[in-house]
């Protein structure tokens, strides 16, 4: 995603009285990313192999020597395949890589087999919910089956992932009605579209966040500028206030989005442009952020280094 040099300039001079701090080490849950291998036989249903960067095997191991040195100790995989058996591929793969804390899956909602599929998935406590798209929670509101579906999830404290942009809110309002205890978690915050734009963004985002069980996944921060990755923190923060104020100190959680992420900046700079924004609100709303919020909004599984977490 890109911004106009002008508009960066100018949004940059505005916040530069905005105090650097030293980046720290914050013990962190990173609530979203992404495992998978186009070398196995079936292959990925994404990416295509011309996402150079992306088509390429990306395995726990990977991950952890990336982020362990940034206190990261434990991640939330959220699926986007929507093959079944790639559900069952992640959690095999966690028997053997505790630091998968917990899965968000990928099941279709309104078919007949949809309660035979959780009922298997749910079998295994790293399970913790679904992701669900803009175009299918759009299609599926409405239609009785769909809706039927959401309830279970309800009832046995899963969570579903929402992923899209502007227009997916007011469907996060209807989920929200029809299953009020569902808990419901809005991924990549803040939307490219709002870039210029903090006040639409508030906007379009009040309603949503005055709901309790709705958490903000902020997951899509950095930008590029002329192709150069932003590493101001002043630049950030408009849209990051925006979510502080709206969502507060517990509905707001970490993600990193890796390794989509790597499309913009490497894992250490996403990572150190959120953790210098919430140190500088001191190491309670940082803890929150990085971790607390996270085992509230998924109740993901103490394991492996995250095991003591908090402890």
């Amino acid at each position: 995603m890109t911004m106009k040099r002008r508009e960066f300039l100018q949004q940059s001079a505005a916040f530069t009285a905005m105090p650097s701090v030293a980046p720290a080490k914050i013990q962190a849950i990173d609530t979203h990313t992404h495992f998978y291998d186009p070398t196995r036989p079936q292959g990925v249903p994404w990416p295509p192999p011309s996402e150079t960067l992306l088509y390429k095997p990306y395995y726990p191991k990977q991950f952890v020597a990336l982020t362990e040195p940034l206190g990261v100790v434990g991640t939330v995989v959220v699926e986007a395949s929507p093959w079944i058996e790639d559900n069952q591929w992640i959690l095999d793969l966690a028997k053997d890589n505790p630091s998968i804390v917990g899965f968000i899956g990928h099941l279709k909602l309104g078919v007949p087999e949809f309660a035979v599929n959780l009922q298997r998935f749910t079998r295994n406590s790293l399970f913790r919910g679904l992701r669900l798209g803009e175009r299918v929670i759009a299609e599926g509101l409405g239609q009785r089956a769909f809706e039927r579906d959401l309830q279970p999830l309800a009832e046995q404290r899963l969570t579903i992932d929402v992923i899209g942009g502007p227009a997916l809110l007011p469907n996060v309002l209807n989920v929200a009605k029809r299953a009020p205890k569902l808990k419901i978690v809005i991924d990549h915050l803040p939307f490219g579209t709002w870039d210029n734009d903090v006040t639409a963004m508030r906007t379009a985002l009040t309603e949503v966040a005055a709901l309790p069980n709705v958490f903000a996944k902020v997951s899509n921060v950095v930008r590029r500028v002329d192709n150069r990755i932003v590493d101001d923190p002043a630049f950030y923060r408009p849209h990051l206030d925006c979510l502080w104020e709206l969502f507060g100190a517990d509905r707001l959680v970490y993600g990193s989005n890796w390794p989509v992420s790597e499309r913009v900046a490497p894992y250490a700079m996403v990572h150190r442009i959120v953790a210098e924004y919430f140190k500088a609100k001191g190491t309670t709303a940082a803890e929150k952020y990085f971790w607390r919020n996270s085992l509230h909004a998924y109740g993901w599984q103490r394991r492996g280094a995250a095991k003591t977490l908090g402890k």
